[in-house]
């Protein structure tokens, strides 16, 4: 069933386009005897075209990683509550798009910061494809703004790095040994309570041969934790993998760019003007509150488009 569900897709999504091409050739005919408007003529090509530009859009989406849930993790860069401020308007963007798209999203961790805002914050996001529609947002974010933290209202330019990868099921085995592994556990960050910050239930998992760090403090059992922290060190691991794959790609083409840690990938500009520009694909918008609220679509597919499987 895992297999074929993802057939059927493209099958279904096959079909349809083909049945909306049959129906605009018919239309087409009684647009020439005069019985059809050329409003309507338009309107079915429309609906056409897009069928057919998602079915390229799927095809950017058939590596194997890509149909995987993902991992996204937001940290904030130097600049104090400016940037931890920005981090937490990034989750609430990236949290936005899933909720667009029926996507199932929970926050495996989060560090606050002092004042506003989030140090550190992973986002699960549970549903079909979601690494495939993430995997182009790895890098750093740029926003530009009169600062609400200031009282001379000046301007402020904050960053946050972004990182998804996807989150591996059990078809895909990676080994870790035990004794690579040490843990650390530790009590809940959050709002007090009656249950809370009295247990010790939040772990932090270290892996020596990578350097790779992972905490998780999603549930109030520590045993839930530490498996969802093994999860996440394995689906890292295997994004590294991926990573090396696709490095050692990059450097014999040799045309395209390389998407490194540390590389600003997008601006997102509120004063003097608006406007949300991708510095990779060239896309951008005027229209940065719709962005803020998830409308992340047009930047996604344009990254896909471009850097997307290779023929």
């Amino acid at each position: 069933m895992r297999k074929i569900k993802p057939l059927r897709k493209w099958v279904d999504a096959y079909r349809k386009a083909m049945s909306t091409w049959d129906d605009l050739e018919v239309l087409m005919e009684f647009h020439e005897a005069g019985e059809a408007t050329d409003d309507e003529l338009e309107a079915h090509f429309g609906k056409c075209k897009k069928q057919i530009e998602d079915l390229e859009f799927l095809n950017m989406l058939s590596a194997e990683e890509d149909r995987l849930p993902a991992m996204l993790q937001i940290n904030s860069g130097a600049g104090g509550t400016e940037s931890q401020d920005w981090a937490e308007m990034l989750m609430r963007m990236y949290l936005r798009w899933g909720e667009r798209h029926q996507i199932k999203t929970s926050i495996v961790d989060k560090q606050d910061g002092e004042v506003a805002g989030v140090k550190q914050v992973t986002i699960e996001f549970d549903g079909e494809y979601a690494f495939g529609n993430l995997k182009g947002e790895n890098g750093v974010h740029r926003l530009v703004r009169l600062s609400p933290f200031d009282s001379a209202n000046k301007r402020h330019t904050s960053f946050a790095s972004v990182y998804a990868y996807p989150v591996v099921d059990e078809n895909i085995q990676i080994e870790i040994n035990a004794s690579d592994l040490s843990w650390d556990t530790f009590r809940s960050s959050g709002p007090g309570g009656q249950n809370v910050n009295k247990l010790e239930t939040a772990v932090r998992l270290r892996h020596a041969p990578s350097g790779i760090v992972v905490e998780c403090q999603e549930t109030r059992s520590q045993i839930q934790n530490r498996e969802k922290a093994i999860q996440m060190l394995r689906s890292q691991l295997y994004e590294i993998e991926l990573r090396k794959k696709k490095e050692a790609q990059t450097a014999i083409e040799g045309n395209k760019k390389k998407i490194e840690w540390g590389s600003q990938i997008r601006s997102y500009v509120m004063h003097p003007y608006k406007m949300v520009k991708d510095l990779r694909t060239g896309q951008e918008t005027g229209n940065v509150t719709a962005v803020m609220d998830g409308d992340l679509d047009p930047f996604l597919k344009a990254y896909l488009m471009e850097y997307g499987q290779s023929r």
